[in-house]
């Protein structure tokens, strides 16, 4: 069967999803494919009004299902039950997906619905596993530390990985037994509306989940400032998690989990196995056409392999295969709207007046929608914004090395702290290393998130507070309590 479809035939709910139900709205923002520039829909966007209705809905469901307190196997079979219909519709959520976003249809098929599928799986197994403890004390009494819900997440994902972000967020919160209110980007909202109705099919309690359509201004702001959401997850740009934070500040306190902005380094030694290492730093690049956090935008290399590196780097970004999203052909992604290809190209533009050179790229695709050719600059100055900067984009900037502390002074970033590669054969060199690199994630001879679940995320320095994925995200869905009980 062919996955390529005309996206003139896909149904796409533009509704908001509250209580169980679609929520009809009209007008809001107007939407255009990033494949081709089409004004295709728009997005509502939900007032405080109606996030009050959300998060009532929220509450209303905790109570008359009891999810928090039941026996948690059953909220663990509920998610299964949940996970194995987003498996069956995979195809309808891919095409939903693919049609407003920047995911070629092969590949949402190929990794975001499957790993969407996984992380709700891995996480329902914490509901029946992850408990509190007992603790040494006195020996007339018994202490424990228990550990309960908060009752309502407050959840926003961002518009590069819809689905699989959704997840990220719903996954922990929904098997710690929390409900959860959701906005999803206004730009791809579309698969993740329909995320939630598979969970009522799937016999999950209605109201448990529910999104509202928006804008961060106007619902962002309704959902983190609201008194009856309890907790606040947000993945996005360190701008808007700084307004996030300042928003909850205002109007009370809460915890948050901020997964924010990176501007990655890739560090590359001339011991390194040179076509693996080139691959890797390609491919942190290239995926998404460089429209993810974790992006490894700076390539720092060891000076006598540098141009080895580059070549077949350059090699790789030669090949690529633009094409709509709807084609199952297509392997690289067009850039989500027009202001950002033109702010990408505002920053390259002016890093090239400045004296870089631009080895490759430098200018839009000449084919309809928003695309980008990869992009390789050299001979930049180290305060360059295209440096100092997160362009959200196909462009790898290329700075060199003589020794490990040069590398190392190099990789670090004054801002972000998100993640790191490098790339080493000398085992003792990356142990060593890795501790230095002030990353919240460091790969070794690899580069990119594995289907490892178990491996939580989360960035250092402005790139983000606390982590997505792993233990860590089940258990920041819970609020711990002492008991101190006289025997």
């Amino acid at each position: 069967m062919s996955l390529s479809f005309d996206p003139a035939t896909i149904d796409l709910p533009r509704a908001h999803f509250i209580g169980g139900e679609r929520v009809p709205a009209t007008g809001g923002i107007a939407l255009h494919r990033p494949s081709d520039g089409v004004a295709f829909a728009d997005c509502p966007v939900a007032e405080a009004d109606l996030v009050d209705r959300a998060v009532e809905a929220a509450k209303r469901a905790l109570k008359t299902s009891g999810w928090g307190i039941v026996r948690p196997r059953e909220r663990v079979n509920a998610l299964h039950r949940w996970a194995d219909l987003i498996e069956a519709e995979a195809v309808t959520l891919a095409r939903m997906e693919a049609v407003a976003s920047t995911r070629p249809i092969a590949e949402l098929l190929k990794f975001d619905i499957p790993i969407t599928v996984e992380q709700i799986r891995f996480f329902a197994e914490f509901a029946d596993k992850e408990g509190g403890d007992l603790v040494p004390t006195a020996a007339d009494s018994v202490g424990l530390i228990a550990t309960e819900p908060y009752g309502v997440v407050g959840a926003i994902t961002p518009w590069n990985f819809p689905i699989s972000m959704a997840a990220w967020k719903l996954g922990p919160a929904l098997a710690a037994g929390n409900a959860v209110v959701l906005k999803p980007s206004e730009m791809t909202p579309f698969a993740t509306l329909y995320l939630a109705e598979l969970s009522v099919r799937a016999g999950m309690p209605a109201g448990l989940i529910n999104i509202v359509l928006g804008d961060g201004r106007t619902t962002g702001a309704a959902i983190t400032g609201h008194p009856g959401i309890a907790k606040v997850s947000f993945t996005g740009s360190t701008g808007a998690g700084a307004a996030i934070m300042e928003n909850i500040a205002r109007t009370g306190i809460k915890p948050m989990t901020l997964e924010l902005g990176g501007k990655s380094p890739q560090v590359v030694f001339a011991d390194a196995d040179i076509a693996l290492a080139a691959g890797a730093v390609a491919r942190g690049i290239l995926a998404n056409g460089g429209q993810a956090c974790v992006a490894g935008s700076r390539l720092v290399v060891e000076e006598s392999v540098a141009e080895e590196v580059v070549g077949l780097i350059l090699k790789q970004m030669s090949e690529i295969k633009p094409g709509p999203t709807w084609d199952e052909a297509s392997a690289y992604s067009p850039i989500i709207s027009e202001r950002q290809i033109g702010r990408m190209a505002g920053i390259v533009d002016a890093a090239v007046a400045r004296g870089a050179r631009c080895r490759t790229g430098g200018s839009r695709l000449d084919r309809e929608g928003y695309f980008y050719a990869p992009t390789l600059l050299e001979g930049l100055e180290a305060n360059s914004p295209a440096i100092t900067e997160e362009i959200f984009g196909p462009v790898l900037t290329v700075q060199t090395f003589r020794d490990e502390e040069e590398a190392m002074a190099l990789a670090d970033h004054p801002t972000y702290g998100l993640c790191a590669g490098l790339y080493t054969r000398d085992l003792s060199r990356g142990l060593r290393l890795s501790s230095r690199l002030q990353a919240g994630t460091v790969w070794v001879n690899r580069y990119g998130r594995s289907r490892d679940h178990i491996l939580p995320t989360g960035g250092y320095k402005q790139s983000g507070l606390g982590k997505d994925l792993g233990r860590e995200a089940y258990c920041a869905n819970r609020k711990s309590k002492s008991v101190l009980i006289a025997v």
